[in-house]
């Protein structure tokens, strides 16, 4: 997870909300990186979650990632909550849960949905509070010193 945060705060540089997300594989092996690049790449789907699942599938040769963690500082949105279900990865880790779009089980669970093929195991909460604070730091600045 700290290499996640480390990620997210990459994001902080080109405007993007800060979550980073982390791949690793069943050894232990760091396959990918990434931070949000939607502001940089003027893409709406450019979440961590999902450009490290890219890059993940690239550096193991497979879109399957069974035996893979995806470790992710916010919990993830209904898109990449069905990306990583898709990509078969076996675990998800996140930090800070999102009352507002989660679908880890704040507003939806798509993840341990019992109609799909694949459902991982998941653990939230993992350094729940710097994620959160992350978080918290960027939007307080982006809302300006009136709205605090």
């Amino acid at each position: 997870m700290r290499q996640a945060l480390a990620a997210a705060a990459v994001a902080l540089d080109s405007g993007d909300v800060p979550v980073g997300a982390v791949v690793v594989s069943a050894s232990g092996t760091v396959l990918a990186t990434a931070a949000n690049a939607r502001e940089r790449d003027a893409d709406p789907t450019a979440h961590a979650e999902l450009l490290a699942l890219r890059a993940a599938a690239t550096a193991a040769g497979s879109w399957r990632l069974a035996g893979c963690t995806l470790v992710v500082t916010l919990e993830p949105c209904t898109m990449c909550a069905g990306a990583l279900v898709l990509a078969r990865v076996s675990r998800l880790v996140y930090g800070a849960p999102d009352p507002k779009a989660g679908a880890v089980g704040s507003l939806w669970d798509v993840v341990r949905d019992r109609r799909l093929n694949s459902r991982p195991e998941v653990v939230g909460g993992v350094l729940a509070a710097e994620s959160a604070d992350l978080l918290r730091s960027f939007f307080a600045a982006r809302r300006g010193p009136a709205a605090r």
